[in-house]
């Protein structure tokens, strides 16, 4: 649910923070104080469309944001913090928790949280790519096990298709091709590339190059161990032995300095062998360069490292594999396909059972609240047509649609077809009351649906949205005394002038101002008679 909406620079409206609540959340107010632009900001919130005019004039940002609770959505905290700040340029930024994200991303993300309805305005059920989905939906468990199956199924079937799908042209291009990925594994092959040869040519490189320092320190270091240290301990030695009688910790000192005489030594062979070692060789330097410009080269064409180079090359020996075996192959996907098509086939059909069985369903229950609704001649249907083509998709084979006659006699028509904007609004709030329950979306936004019904249809019409409010937040705009007589929550929404420039004020009613706000919207004014009938619409029992 939102919890609290914040609006900034939007047409008149200044900077207001509304605190809605759970339920149902009711704005009433004069013509033109700003209702709409409330509904109009949500919509913008949502990843809707927006004309830099929407802006307050003189200013060159806008800014809406809503902080909604969102529990067991996957996300640190359940309270998420969702903006979007309009600039006169027509640039904008969108951002969910503080993360900087794009319109489509934020779009995407809101249509699960917020659906809005108006006259022209039925984001879902006018879509006939979601009826499909409702009904689903309504059917719940008893269909989701095949669905599973059936997709999984599904996006084998499309990898097979796009297998089935490469072009490989006539033979003069298929052998043309075969030419070019030879030739690219033999350019690998002839190379005989290593691992880690890479980092080694780097190294001995180095080493080439660094060669003249490496022998004068090399030299440097056995001439001092030749000349100085070895002589120096043989001295040591010889001196200690002729007093080691004397004293037997003599003795120890002589060992420890023959020991150290040993391991000198051998230190200094070592020192020796490398340095005879070391030279500068530019055949072996040129030959390495050589190697690692052919791996440079290699690396331009097929791959960043010798590692990527050699995978790609067992991928063209494997396309290769699958050109010169292009018919078998074909073949072999080809039987696949056909078992995967059987399968996918028999799930369709028993899905399509299943919908048909809960369209009837879900029509009975639609048709009876279009009963309470006062379209008593109305008859709701839901079209569910099995296609005779074999033209699989990721619901398998039905075409699902919302149909309805509105008068006795007339055909089934599309929902989208029908006229009268007061019938669309009711036939709408039957749907969304039948399948309030299965319907995921928590934040439910009427937009003065309520425009061409009157009477019992008007008061049947509250009825049902507090009804639907039992599980979603309902947010109504309404000019109907019957509809805001039914609101748990009231706002009234008002404009003033200050220093000369009007601005849009929100306040949430008590007890007392919202009957006298249904006296208002009923008569025009607050008198005891308005007051006396606002009584009878919020507490028809009690009257």
């Amino acid at each position: 649910m939102i919890n609290t909406l914040h609006i900034k620079n939007i047409g008149i409206i200044d900077d207001i923070t509304i605190n809605l609540n759970s339920g149902f959340n009711v704005l009433t107010g004069e013509t033109g104080a700003g209702k709409s632009l409330i509904i109009n900001s949500l919509q913008i919130l949502s990843g809707g469309r927006f004309s830099k005019e929407i802006i307050r004039h003189g200013e060159k940002n806008a800014f809406i944001e809503a902080c909604i609770y969102l529990p067991n959505q996957g996300f640190e905290e359940d309270m998420i913090i969702v903006s979007r700040e309009l600039n006169i340029s027509g640039r904008n930024l969108c951002r969910i928790n503080g993360r900087l994200v794009t319109v489509c991303e934020l779009k995407c993300f809101m249509s699960n949280v917020i659906d809005i309805h108006g006259q022209n305005d039925n984001q879902s059920l006018l879509n006939i790519n979601t009826h499909i989905e409702l009904l689903d939906d309504y059917s719940n468990e008893e269909i989701k096990e095949l669905k599973i199956k059936y997709k999984r199924n599904y996006e084998e079937y499309l990898n097979l298709k796009s297998e089935l799908n490469k072009n490989y042209g006539d033979d003069k291009e298929k052998q043309r091709k075969l030419d070019l990925l030879n030739y690219q594994v033999n350019e690998i092959e002839i190379a005989n590339l290593k691992k880690d040869e890479e980092e080694e040519l780097e190294n001995r490189r180095r080493i080439i190059m660094s060669s003249e320092k490496i022998s004068t320190n090399l030299a440097e270091a056995e001439n001092q161990i030749s000349n100085n240290a070895i002589d120096s301990l043989n001295i040591a030695i010889k001196a200690i032995e002729k007093i080691e009688q004397y004293n037997s910790g003599y003795n120890i000192i002589v060992e420890r300095l023959r020991n150290a005489y040993y391991e000198i030594q051998e230190v200094s062979y070592d020192i020796a062998s490398l340095s005879e070692d070391m030279y500068y060789d530019e055949d072996e330097l040129n030959e390495i360069e050589k190697r690692i410009d052919l791996i440079n080269s290699l690396k331009r064409k097929y791959g960043n490292n010798i590692e990527e180079i050699l995978n790609y090359k067992e991928k063209v020996k494997q396309e290769i594999f699958e050109i010169e075996n292009l018919e078998s192959y074909i073949l072999k996907l080809k039987s696949t396909l056909n078992k995967i098509e059987k399968e996918m086939l028999e799930s369709a059909k028993n899905i399509n059972i299943i919908r048909n069985k809960y369209a009837n369903i879900l029509s009975q229950k639609i048709n009876y609240e279009l009963k309470e609704l006062e379209m008593k001649s109305a008859k709701f249907s839901i079209d569910v047509e099995f296609s005779k083509e074999i033209n699989f998709n990721s619901n398998g084979l039905d075409k699902v649609e919302f149909v309805i006659s509105t008068n006795v006699g007339e055909e089934a028509k599309s929902l989208i077809k029908i006229a009268s904007g007061g019938e669309m609004s009711r036939i709408m709030l039957a749907i969304k009351s039948v399948l309030a329950d299965v319907d995921r979306i928590p934040v439910i936004i009427f937009d003065e649906i309520d425009t061409g019904i009157s009477g019992l249809a008007a008061n049947a019409t509250g009825e049902k949205m507090r009804k639907i409010s039992e599980n979603h937040q309902v947010i109504c705009v309404t000019h109907l005394a019957s509809i805001a007589a039914k609101g748990e929550h009231n706002y009234f929404i008002c404009k003033e002038v200050e220093n000369e420039k009007t601005k849009t004020k929100v306040k949430e009613l008590n007890e007392l101002e919202i009957l006298e706000e249904i006296a208002r919207i009923t008569s025009g004014t607050v008198t005891d008679i308005s007051i006396k009938h606002a009584k009878e619409l919020r507490y028809p029992k009690i009257a």
